[in-house]
């Protein structure tokens, strides 16, 4: 049977519950596991440890630093969208993602996201919902909060020039200038060359 590095991972963390562990003994003792069971070193031990810690399956205490709570964990499952929720928010946005707007009647998946995540104190209501497609999902969990929030504030901006509201145009502007002044995530233009 093979084993996976996030499996030797969370058996550490299983055998050393609600204790503050260290990233180095963890990553070296699972490097050591998986050498003798697969004889090669792991990749990437360090990122499968905080993409656990993204996943809800260790808590990040501080940086480099990560505990195991089994009630936690229970806990954090219990936060994903039940179904019902799910289909309000995909009703709510018109069955498309709010970022490009396609969806199932363009044949792409679409998805339920947390606007704030759920490691961030976010919950399953639908207004902490919104509709994603795979790709914009699979963006935003990789992209850091400051593009993530500069797509948002794009999005917000196309909502207010359709509906014509002028305040919350001027306020997404203000927004970009600010992306712009402190030169941070230019590489995502401005909405339709706007300037």
């Amino acid at each position: 049977m093979a084993i996976s590095i996030n499996d030797l991972i969370l058996e550490y963390f299983h055998n050393h519950p609600n204790q503050d562990l260290q990233h180095g003994p963890v990553v070296d003792w699972v490097e050591e596991q998986y050498l003798k069971l697969c004889g090669r070193k792991p990749r990437d031990t360090w990122r499968a440890i905080r993409k656990l810690h993204q996943e809800g399956k260790l808590i990040k205490v501080k940086k480099g630093v990560y505990r195991y709570d089994p009630v936690h964990v229970k806990n954090i499952k219990l936060l994903d969208f039940p179904p019902d929720v799910k289909e309000e928010i995909f009703k709510r946005d018109k069955y498309q993602c709010v970022w490009c707007g396609r969806g199932p009647k363009d044949g792409v998946e679409i998805c339920a996201d947390h606007k704030k995540s759920k490691d961030l104190g976010g919950d399953n209501s639908v207004d902490n919902g919104q509709t994603l497609c795979t790709e914009h999902n699979l963006l935003k969990k990789n992209y850091s909060q400051s593009e993530a929030g500069k797509k948002y504030f794009i999005n917000l901006y196309k909502t207010a020039v359709s509906i014509g509201d002028e305040k919350m145009i001027n306020f997404c502007k203000s927004i970009f200038d600010c992306y712009e002044e402190h030169e941070i995530n230019g590489q995502i233009p401005r909405p339709n060359g706007q300037k």
